[in-house]
């Protein structure tokens, strides 16, 4: 069976990555090949977000007996709160050969990697701090010590942008979206992808190939002598 990849995005609070995310998987997503990692938390949930389905939320004593048991795949805590991403769920979706999406920072990019080496990472940057820091208040999410709080991570998280394979500024959002889907549909596209999900299609193709060569090419070269000659033959007769 085919294996998925792993696609890890990064970006400060604000800058829209959730949204394009979001706008992936509802636009195209329509052979259900995409899946989002969702991680277990234990913040509170903000206004319109569902349990398991935005994130798991839990406890801070659950999430650490998860941590006991070697439950996550990667977990960190930020603005003292616990964020992990189930083992179990993400290694199960890889081996069904669906390409799964980590919403998480550059501190749990980096301890997917190293387990992971072939994940590819996409970071994305806001058009400008300035920007970013309105759209954080146009949220109405947060006073403003947590903003500025938020301001101040989001230094830290930008500092590490060229710890990327992909670089996404978004300026225009739906610009933004195209350019998000085309690197996932490049990346499957690439040769290495393809040797991995459709080995016995490619060797069979390349066989066709050499099999219709054999066939052909000596008929080819043989028809190209043939009507070589009846030109000359012809530029004979006319010269006579």
């Amino acid at each position: 069976m085919s294996q998925g990849t792993l696609y890890i995005v990064s970006a400060p609070s604000g800058a829209g990555k959730s949204s394009l995310i979001n706008a992936l998987l509802n636009k195209f997503n329509l052979d259900d090949s995409l899946r989002l990692s969702i991680s277990h938390t234990t913040r509170d949930p903000r206004p319109g977000e569902v349990d398991h389905e935005s994130y798991h939320f839990v406890s801070t004593e659950e999430f650490e007996k998860l941590i006991e048991r070697n439950a996550f795949f990667e977990y960190a805590r930020v603005f003292s709160n616990y964020y992990g991403t189930s083992r179990e769920i993400v290694m199960d979706w890889i081996n069904q050969g669906k390409d799964v999406l980590f919403d998480i920072d550059w501190q749990g990019a980096r301890i997917i990697k190293e387990q992971v080496p072939e994940a590819v990472k996409i970071f994305i940057l806001p058009p400008s701090l300035n920007t970013l820091r309105q759209r954080l208040i146009k949220r109405g999410q947060d006073d403003v010590d947590v903003i500025n709080k938020r301001m101040a991570q989001a230094m830290s998280e930008i500092s590490h942008y060229d710890e990327y394979d992909y670089v996404i500024v978004n300026d225009d959002f739906d610009e933004s979206l195209i350019t998000l889907r085309s690197i996932i549909l490049s990346h499957r596209a690439r040769l290495d992808s393809l040797r991995s999900n459709n080995q016995q299609l490619l060797d069979d193709m390349k066989q066709q190939a050499r099999d219709y060569e054999a066939a052909w090419l000596p008929c080819a070269s043989a028809l190209q002598a043939a009507f070589a000659a009846a030109s000359g033959s012809g530029t004979d007769s006319e010269e006579k």
